[in-house]
């Protein structure tokens, strides 16, 4: 039974399953007698106070600032680990998703701003449609396209890292606060303590960790998103260098931390933030410009985008299609990075984090509306592509 139960955790597909449970199960409340339930719960305050520091927040800011600062961090662990070391190392495996990254954020959020251009407090969500989600795009893949080339796989891991990239610099200049310079150097200080850790080889993880705390909680008072302090702090963490243990320190920390994030970060953030209230909404509030935007900026300015591009660069030789990946594969895969879903929630979050609930409520439906419709046509396209490519397979073995 315990193997079993490995088995279905271990699957790729495992984490975006339990995403969408977690987003079902906070619509449910959200839309039943337990709604109160359901707001008051991440409305509770929770405080911690050290001395004369004190953060003192809601439950769903603690999860949006604190749980989301880890998930960034993990993401700056792959991102530099791909970079240094992996399959970003190379142009040529660089060259043609960065192309399609680069497409999947302007496109989606031109189509947003073009149903929003009017509206001076809608138009700040134009980065929301920007966004893929990893968890969701590879869950969705690996369910469809199994015997797929693994090049295809690499591509669209590829993309989603950029496209995360792209929005961790959107978020670090267009949804800060006002800074204050007294917490900016405290940060700077220990993120110089964490440089010095990694030149004078320091063994000991716990280290590391404890002086990222320091730097999240000074971050988090700066003005600057607190997420954005994970991510910079995974750049000082040595790529190569040993733990006390003898394990490689980042992919070490990089292993250890996945399964927290996939099957209990990313889950919570989706039931704290995918609650939107459908019961007693009108028609013109569901199909407003924002919904409209966030959709259609998923669902077709993702596609249009990446794939766009790509087929662009590929045909005036700028970039070449990865090994054994044909231009159906590639736009199956294209469509999959419509998947939004808790990075798109995440930036709505921010965009309108001092606006009233129905805009919320708006980016809510948008994003979930887009992200499902990329699912299920993404699904389509890399399934049919894969029986495709299998009817190949056996008709050249039959040949040979």
């Amino acid at each position: 039974m315990l193997e079993k139960l490995k088995q279905v955790f271990n699957h790729d597909a495992a984490g975006g399953v339990l995403l969408v449970f977690a987003a079902l199960l906070a619509m449910v409340m959200a839309n039943t007698p337990l709604n109160g339930f359901y707001n008051d719960l991440f409305s509770t305050p929770v405080a911690v106070k050290f001395g004369a520091f004190e953060v003192n927040k809601p439950l769903i800011l603690w999860v949006n600032d604190g749980l989301m600062a880890i998930f960034f961090f993990l993401v700056g662990l792959e991102v530099k680990r791909e970079v240094l070391d992996g399959h970003l190392k190379s142009r040529d495996q660089v060259m043609l998703p960065a192309i399609g990254a680069i497409a999947g954020i302007t496109v989606p959020a031109l189509v947003y701003v073009f149903f929003n251009y009017d509206d001076p407090v809608g138009i700040n969500g134009w980065a929301i449609p920007a966004a893929t989600d990893i968890a969701f795009a590879l869950g969705v893949y690996s369910l469809f396209g199994k015997s797929l080339p693994v090049t295809l796989k690499l591509f669209l891991l590829s993309v989603a890292i950029f496209d995360d990239i792209g929005a961790i610099i959107i978020i670090a200049l267009f949804y800060s606060a006002e800074l204050s310079t007294t917490s900016l150097i405290i940060a700077a200080v220990g993120m110089s303590i964490m440089f010095v850790f990694n030149r004078l080889k320091v063994r000991s993880e716990a280290m590391y960790i404890l002086v990222g705390v320091v730097i999240w909680a000074a971050v988090l008072k700066s003005g600057v998103h607190a997420t954005l302090a994970g991510f910079a702090m995974a750049w000082f963490i040595p790529l190569k260098g040993h733990n006390r243990s003898g394990q490689a320190m980042l992919p070490h920390l990089e292993h250890k931390l996945h399964p927290w994030v996939a099957f209990a970060i990313l889950p919570i953030f989706a039931f704290a933030n995918a609650g939107v209230q459908l019961i007693g909404t009108t028609s013109e509030q569901i199909f407003n410009p924002i919904v409209i935007g966030v959709m259609a900026g998923l669902f077709v300015g993702k596609q249009v985008g990446i794939f766009g591009a790509c087929w662009l660069a590929v045909k005036v030789g700028f970039a070449k299609l990865p090994d054994g990946v044909s231009m159906g594969q590639l736009y199956g895969a294209s469509i999959l990075c419509g998947i939004g879903f808790t990075m798109s929630l995440f930036i709505g979050t921010l965009a309108f984090e001092n606006m009233s609930a129905d805009y919320l409520n708006s980016v809510k439906v948008g994003v979930l509306a887009g992200s499902i419709l990329s699912a299920i046509l993404g699904g389509i396209v890399i399934s049919r592509s894969s029986k495709s490519f299998n009817r190949r397979q056996a008709a050249d073995q039959t040949t040979a």
